[in-house]
């Protein structure tokens, strides 16, 4: 009876295989989503820097009593860096005749 006792301490193959299995549909199913939600995260804080500049653009129409002809003309309201999407190369689309601002 006492070498049955020793036997009883440790995992089996089996026993390990299946929380190994276990383990890896949890991460099957996690790490999709993540990336998910980087491109979520991405999207929305695009969507935050169109609104930011969109609202610069309407300070600058209330200051100059005209709508700026391109988003360079914004340096005194933004930084040129944040008439970009963050981690976009390309700088948001700009109509100077309505004055709105969109995503490239």
């Amino acid at each position: 009876m006492g070498d049955q006792s020793s036997y009883e301490n440790g995992f089996t193959l089996i026993e390990m295989l299946i929380v190994i299995l276990i383990i890896s549909i949890l991460l099957l199913i996690a790490v999709p989503n993540m990336t998910k939600n980087n491109d979520v995260v991405k999207d929305k804080s695009c969507e935050a820097t169109v609104q930011l500049v969109q609202s610069q653009v309407a300070a600058y129409q209330v200051e100059h009593d005209n709508l700026p002809e391109n988003l360079e003309q914004l340096t005194d309201y933004i930084d040129s860096d944040e008439i970009k999407c963050p981690g976009d190369s390309e700088v948001l689309n700009y109509d100077s005749e309505t004055g709105k601002v969109s995503r490239p």
